[in-house]
């Protein structure tokens, strides 16, 4: 170990052992904002649409993309709620195995909730990310869809890489 790495060493220990554990780390996800307006394609085994309660499930394989953006799940539920133009999506709740992919960047767990209006996307359920060769690890992650921020928080796990020489 080089002279120039044990303060960052001992920096990050010392912040690994006074982390409480519930924690939080900022993240950035697909490097810009994501266009909503695009249109999404969606890729399943089955359909069911109960226009009563206002919602479509689709099982089985899901696959949906918009754009750069791509989630997958075993099943994925789109919520509808009357707008000022209609019947709009307010809201895609996904479950089973989900997988979220935008650039480089993805992100899975056991649950995805997308609300369209807060443009913000929940992971939860043994979060994991990975961004090049970085991962994190949590309880939960939240994005922005907006801005490509967000948040991992509850257990965070992450390896911190030292510089090469």
């Amino acid at each position: 170990m080089t002279a120039a790495l044990r303060p960052v060493l001992a920096l990050c220990l010392a912040l690994f052992l006074a982390a409480p554990a519930a924690a939080q780390v900022g993240i950035g996800f697909g490097g810009v904002a994501h266009d909503g307006r695009q249109p999404v394609e969606v890729t399943a085994d089955s359909l069911s649409v109960d226009r009563a309660s206002g919602q479509a499930v689709f099982s089985g394989n899901v696959i949906i993309v918009q754009g750069d953006l791509r989630m997958a799940a075993g099943e994925v539920t789109v919520i509808y709620a009357d707008g000022d133009g209609g019947t709009e999506v307010s809201e895609v709740v996904a479950t089973g195995g989900v997988l979220v992919t935008r650039g480089d960047d993805a992100a899975e767990g056991e649950r995805a909730d997308y609300a369209i209006a807060d443009a913000s996307l929940t992971l939860t359920g043994n979060v994991l990310v990975t961004q090049g060769p970085t991962a994190i690890a949590g309880d939960r992650m939240v994005i922005d869809m907006e801005t490509g921020s967000g948040t991992v928080t509850g257990r965070v796990r992450t390896v911190l890489q030292g510089s090469g020489e």
